[in-house]
């Protein structure tokens, strides 16, 4: 299991400063430096989204990858012949991400979820949302949820990727899981859900997912 300790630090820390997002970019900066490392970043396109994408075959479009991080699933999606947005709030990821990646087709950027610009609205065939909400506090997660929701074009699809817990079950520490209800309430806006997955994967131990799709009405 990937040691949490750092990046759960980091994160109490700056949500203790009223900044929900500003403990990513020192976290990137530390795992650049060695001196820590990021949690979620394994250096492969993430396998709950692969999966879906062999599954449903969506038909190539535009496509937006929520905190990509390294990258890794961003590419998958290029790979697949999808023209890819992919941002996220630390420059120290994205600019590794760019490094890893220098002859890709990818248009990486550094972008909040909570100040996503007006070229992001509506924008996208598939939006991908994998680990992101989870390791957002309870308090802002609806927000970046309804930004998130915003991106998806008529016609389109957003997937979500999280960490599960039930109801009477404690959020533990960060990375926080969500409720069903939580995922859910994703919708509206004209978004539907139109698929939920309920799965334990083969982690050690073993973590409870939620895997939920939502169509914009076209």
């Amino acid at each position: 299991m990937t040691d949490r300790t750092r990046a759960r630090s980091l994160a109490r820390d700056s949500i203790r400063r009223g900044d929900a997002v500003g403990w990513f970019e020192r976290l990137y900066a530390e795992a650049r430096r060695g001196d820590a490392v990021v949690p979620w970043a394994d250096l492969v396109p993430n396998p709950f989204v692969v999966e879906w994408l062999e599954r449903e075959a969506p038909r190539p479009g535009r496509a937006l990858d929520v905190g990509t991080g390294l990258g890794d699933t961003a590419e998958e999606l290029a790979r697949r012949g999808f023209e890819v947005v992919a941002f996220d709030v630390s420059p120290t990821a994205v600019a590794d991400a760019r490094r890893r990646f220098p002859s890709s087709r990818v248009d990486y950027r550094v972008a909040g979820v909570f100040r996503l610009g007006a070229e992001f609205e509506a924008a996208f065939d598939l939006v991908i949302e994998c680990y992101t909400l989870q390791v957002l506090p309870a308090d802002v997660r609806a927000v970046a949820a309804a930004a998130i929701r915003r991106t998806v074009a008529p016609g389109g699809t957003l997937l979500i990727v999280a960490r599960a817990r039930e109801p009477d079950e404690p959020e533990g520490q960060m990375p926080w899981p969500l409720t069903r209800a939580e995922v859910e309430a994703i919708a509206g806006g004209g978004l539907r859900l139109t698929s939920f997955e309920d799965f334990v994967d083969r982690e050690d131990p073993p973590v409870g997912r939620f895997r939920a799709a939502f169509r914009r009405e076209g």
